[in-house]
């Protein structure tokens, strides 16, 4: 995001629909350029810490951080441009108040925290007792239908400051779920067109996966079946070399999660990997072939010596692409240039209430355990 956004009025941020997990109260502008979650501080330091060189590559895997909104006492509209200067623009008082009222709002409905290291009462209103949100670049801005998955990962989901009765009922969603064998569950997914039977799919024809579909459906035997369901969609106009290219993009993906994971010391408690496609057919055939023949040109200015080895140049793409073979084949994005083109995939690393650098004990094997069975998953989506 190179250009500087208006941040928009109250009233014309929305409830952001597409979100398959996690807390209440997230927002989106019309645009759906700019996602807003509230969140405690502790994320917020997170985010910020990425910026720094030291975490570039950590940076790059998860969504794009445009600054953060706080209010307390002394807070007014003076501070809105100062706390977002990437989005902020040409913004009138009154704009800059509905955006302080966005987050006293959130801070009102929210429960208080619990008041010792024992008791913990699960949060019925799932808002949090916060009066601060991260504004980030929408990761699923871009796409016609986008198909969305997150899944939780970790076999253990507690931060070290969870009170008792918190770390016992997750230790038993762990014990009872993919979790345990796998370190990782799907938290909520939502599909275009992921039914046949028109009363499963909701206006948008999108079929949704709540919370319990990952806690009491999915198992370690059937869990790549629940994979599958998610990418392989004939409905949809998905046909399945289409979809074993996105299966391949994202195991490739995973591979440099993992990689950069191995790199970094960090532990991470409830975080979780954001899958994003195309979900319509005839769109996903179309950017695929449409980025195919803009990287082919792209490639074709290039000196024969620049040309990546074993690749051709006649169809390739900086996503997916297909060779003259008629085979699909994944290679690193090339940056900006492909910034207007169509939307086909997007994996990112998400929530980061819980999350710290650790200098010093070593990679966060807790959240790996869950990347490299993903890659084993999809690593046979692929085939």
């Amino acid at each position: 995001m190179t250009t500087q956004k208006v941040i928009p009025h109250y009233s014309e941020l929305i409830e952001y629909n597409y979100a398959v997990a996690g807390h209440d109260g997230t927002m989106c502008d019309t645009d759906g350029e700019l996602f807003i979650k509230p969140c405690t501080q502790s994320e917020i330091d997170f985010y910020q810490s990425l910026q720094t060189e030291e975490h570039l590559r950590m940076a790059e895997i998860v969504p794009i951080f445009c600054g953060s909104l706080s209010l307390n006492d002394s807070s007014d509209v003076s501070r809105i441009d100062d706390q977002l200067p990437l989005v902020a623009g040409q913004v009138t008082s009154e704009v800059k108040e509905q955006v302080l009222e966005f987050l006293g709002q959130q801070k009102e409905a929210a429960p208080p925290p619990p008041v010792d290291n024992v008791t913990w009462i699960p949060n019925a209103s799932r808002k949090i007792p916060t009066n601060t949100a991260v504004c980030l670049e929408n990761a699923s801005q871009g796409f016609r239908r986008p198909n969305i998955m997150d899944v939780k990962l970790g076999r253990r989901l507690w931060a070290d400051d969870a009170p008792l009765e918190k770390k016992r009922r997750f230790d038993k969603i762990s014990a009872e779920t993919t979790h345990h064998d796998l370190g990782f569950r799907i938290a909520g997914m939502r599909v275009y067109k992921g039914s046949d039977d028109a009363t499963e799919l909701d206006e948008e024809d999108y079929k949704i996966y709540d919370k319990d579909y990952g806690r009491n459906d999915v198992n370690k035997e059937n869990v790549v079946e629940a994979f599958r369901s998610f990418i392989y969609n004939a409905a949809a106009g998905i046909d399945d070399d289409y979809a074993r290219a996105v299966a391949e993009a994202f195991r490739q993906d995973l591979e440099n999660v993992r990689d950069v994971l191995e790199a970094e010391e960090t532990r991470m408690y409830s975080s979780s990997l954001l899958f994003i496609f195309e979900g319509d057919g005839e769109s996903l055939k179309s950017a695929i072939d449409e980025r195919s023949r803009s990287t082919a040109n792209s490639l074709a200015d290039k000196k024969p010596e620049d040309h990546l080895p074993g690749r051709t140049t006649s169809r390739i793409d900086s996503g997916i692409g297909l060779d003259d073979d008629g085979e699909f084949i994944t290679v690193s994005d090339d940056g900006d240039d492909m910034d207007d083109e169509p939307r086909i995939w997007n994996l990112k690393l998400i929530d980061f209430a819980h999350a710290k650098w650790t200098p010093g004990q070593g990679p966060d094997e807790n959240i790996l355990l869950g990347v490299r069975s993903l890659i084993k998953i999809f690593e046979e989506l692929s085939q």
